[in-house]
C-alpha cells in the first residue's frame, strides 16, 4: 500500500471513529451520572474560581464525594467546559477526544511493531468501531486518558525516545487508578531489561520519578487509599465469608484452607482469567451497565477467532515485538483483578488497544497461511465487524437508552430545570437522595457559582461511613427518600415548600409534575406544600 493511500485510509478511520464518538453525545447515554457531573462541576469551579468544590486551590486530587478522583480529566475538561458550558458535551468531549486519539496510536504502534500498514489500519479500524472503545469514549471517564498516555508512552519507548516515553507513562498515573498498577510494573520491567545499560535509562527514570514518587506518597495516605478500600477483594464481606467457611468446614485445621491468602489468591486468579476469556471480550462484557451494554461483547464476536489465533502465533513467535505484546497483555488485567465485581470493563482499560491489535495480527496471519481462503475469510471478517457495529449502535440508541436510563440517573436534569424556572417562588426546596447525590446535579445543571457554594452559610456537609454527605445549601434540603414522608409531615414553619420525592412516597401535598425514566417508569414526583 502506498504511503498516501494508507494515510488517507487512516484519516478516514479517524474521522469515522471521532464522528461515532461525538454525534448525539448529549443524548446517548441518556443522562449524566454522578461521577460525570462531579468531574464537570469541579472543572467549572476551577475555571471560575481556581478552586474545587471544597475550596482547595488547584488540587492534585479531587475530594469530590470522598472517592478522591485523580486530577487530569478535571483539568482537561476546563477548556471544553469554557467553550460548551456545563453541558454533557462540555464534560464528555475530553473522553471522546482521547478515545479518538487511540485510533491513530493503534496504527502507529502496529506499524512500529510489525512494519505492516494493512495490520495497522485494520487495528485502527477495530478501535474506531468496537463497542468497548466507542462506549467508553462517549462518557466522561478518566480511563480513556490512561489508555492514550500509556499507549503513547509505549510507542515512544519502542522508537527509542525514552525520555518522552517516561514523560507520558508518568503522566498516565495521574489519570486513572488502573494505570497506578500497570505503569510502575512496566517501569520496573524496563529497569530490569536495561540493567546493564543504566546510563541509558538514568534520565528517563528521573523523569518518571517526578510523577511516580508523588503518586506513591499519595497512595499511602487516606485520600489515596479511600477508593481501594471500597473495591478490594478483602473487604468486610470477604472476611465474613472466610469465617463462615471455617465454621462449616470438616477439615481438621480449617484455617489452612480458609484464610486471607487462599481467598485472595483464588479470586485473583479467577478474576484475572476472566479478563482474557471469551465471555468478557466477545459475548457478555462486564457486569456494570454504565460501561458497556449488558449481554453484548466488547468486541465483535467474529474477532474471537482471530484474537485467540493471534495470541497463539505471538506465543510461538520468538520476535521481540511478540514478547512486548505478551508482556503488556499479562500485566494489563492485574489492576482489575485485585478488586471486586470483575471482570470490569473500565478497570481493564490498560488492555486497550491490545485486543484490537492482536485480532488484526491474527487476521493477517490467517491470510498469510490461507492460499485459497483469503477472499471468504476477508468477507466473513468484514461482514462480522459491520454486523457487530450495527447491532451495537441499534441497541445502544434504542433498547439500552430506554431500559437503562435509570442507571444514568436520568431525570435530574429535567427536575433541576423545572426548579430553576420556579426557584424564586419557594422558600425551601426539599430534594430526595433516592438516586445518589442530588446536590451535585443541582450545582451542575444550575451552573451554581462556586464561590457562593463554598461560602454558603447554609451549606451542611459532613463525613460519615467513608463518604462526604451534603444535607443542604441555599434553599435546598436533601433528605433520604425513606424519611421523606415523615419529614414533610413534620414541617411546621410557615412558607412555600417545593418537594422533589421518589415516586413511591405517600405525601399530602399538591402534585405539580411527574418525571419518568425513558421506559416510562416513574422517577420523581414534584409537589408543592404551603403552610
Amino acid at each position: 500500500m502506498k504511503k498516501n493511500s494508507s494515510l488517507i485510509v487512516l484519516i478516514v478511520c479517524f474521522i469515522l471513529g471521532f464522528s461515532i464518538r461525538v454525534i448525539g453525545l448529549s443524548a446517548y447515554p441518556p443522562g449524566l451520572n454522578w461521577d460525570e457531573v462531579s468531574l464537570g462541576y469541579n472543572a467549572y469551579s476551577l475555571l471560575k474560581s481556581g478552586h474545587d468544590e471544597w475550596g482547595k486551590h488547584f488540587p492534585i486530587i479531587f475530594q469530590a464525594y470522598g472517592d478522591y478522583k485523580l486530577p487530569l480529566y478535571v483539568y482537561y475538561a476546563v477548556p471544553t467546559i469554557s467553550i460548551f458550558g456545563l453541558t454533557p458535551v462540555g464534560v464528555r468531549l475530553p473522553s471522546a477526544i482521547f478515545g479518538s486519539g487511540l485510533i491513530i496510536l493503534t496504527f502507529s504502534l502496529s506499524y512500529r511493531l510489525f512494519k505492516n500498514k494493512y495490520l495497522g489500519l485494520i487495528g485502527a479500524f477495530l478501535v474506531a468501531v468496537s463497542p468497548w472503545t466507542v462506549f467508553l469514549s462517549r462518557i466522561a471517564v478518566e480511563g480513556n486518558m490512561a489508555a492514550f498516555f500509556i499507549s503513547l508512552g509505549l510507542y515512544f519507548g519502542l522508537t527509542g525516545k525514552y525520555k518522552l516515553s517516561a514523560l507520558f507513562m508518568g503522566i498516565s498515573v495521574w489519570t486513572y487508578n488502573s494505570a497506578r498498577f500497570f505503569t510502575p510494573a512496566v517501569i520496573l520491567f524496563a529497569v530490569f531489561h536495561f540493567r546493564h545499560k543504566f546510563e541509558k535509562i538514568f534520565s528517563p527514570l528521573a523523569i518518571s520519578a517526578v510523577f511516580i514518587i508523588p503518586m506513591f506518597i499519595q497512595m499511602f495516605n487516606p485520600a489515596g487509599t479511600a477508593r481501594l478500600g471500597w473495591l478490594t477483594l478483602l473487604d468486610s464481606g470477604a472476611l465474613a465469608q472466610i469465617e463462615a467457611s471455617r465454621a462449616a468446614s470438616d477439615f481438621p485445621i480449617p484455617r489452612l484452607l480458609y484464610n486471607k491468602v487462599t481467598y485472595f489468591s483464588y479470586h485473583f486468579v479467577s478474576n484475572y482469567l476472566s479478563y482474557l476469556g471469551p465471555d468478557f471480550l466477545f459475548v457478555n462484557g462486564g457486569s456494570h451497565y454504565q460501561f458497556n451494554i449488558p449481554h453484548l461483547g466488547l468486541l465483535a464476536p467474529v474477532c474471537s477467532l482471530f484474537f485467540y489465533l493471534g495470541l497463539f502465533f505471538l506465543v510461538l513467535s520468538k520476535k521481540p515485538e511478540s514478547k512486548f505484546l505478551l508482556l503488556w497483555l499479562l500485566l494489563a488485567p492485574v489492576a482489575g483483578s485485585v478488586t471486586r465485581d470483575s471482570p470490569h470493563t473500565l478497570r481493564a482499560i490498560t488492555m486497550l488497544p491490545l485486543p484490537m491489535l492482536i485480532s488484526a495480527f491474527g487476521f493477517i496471519e490467517i491470510l498469510k497461511h490461507s492460499r485459497f481462503f483469503k477472499v471468504p475469510v476477508t468477507v466473513i471478517f468484514v461482514i462480522g465487524i459491520v454486523y457487530s457495529f450495527w447491532r451495537f449502535s441499534f441497541t445502544y440508541t434504542s433498547a439500552y437508552t430506554r431500559d437503562y436510563s435509570w442507571s444514568w440517573q436520568y431525570g435530574h436534569a429535567q427536575v433541576v430545570a423545572y426548579i430553576n424556572s420556579v426557584y424564586t417562588d419557594y422558600d425551601e426546596i426539599i430534594f430526595t437522595k433516592k438516586y445518589g447525590e442530588p446536590h451535585e446535579f443541582v450545582l451542575f445543571y444550575s451552573s451554581w457559582s462556586p464561590e457562593k457554594y463554598v461560602s454558603d452559610q447554609k451549606l451542611v456537609r459532613y463525613f460519615k461511613s467513608d463518604w462526604y454527605w451534603v444535607d443542604g445549601f441555599a434553599k435546598y434540603r436533601f433528605i433520604n427518600d425513606w424519611e421523606m414522608s415523615d419529614f414533610v409531615k413534620s414541617l411546621s414553619k410557615p412558607g412555600k415548600y417545593l418537594i422533589v420525592s421518589g415516586p413511591d412516597n405517600q405525601i399530602i401535598a399538591d402534585k405539580l409534575l411527574d418525571v419518568k425514566f425513558l421506559d416510562h417508569k416513574p422517577a420523581f414526583t414534584v409537589l408543592k406544600k404551603i403552610i
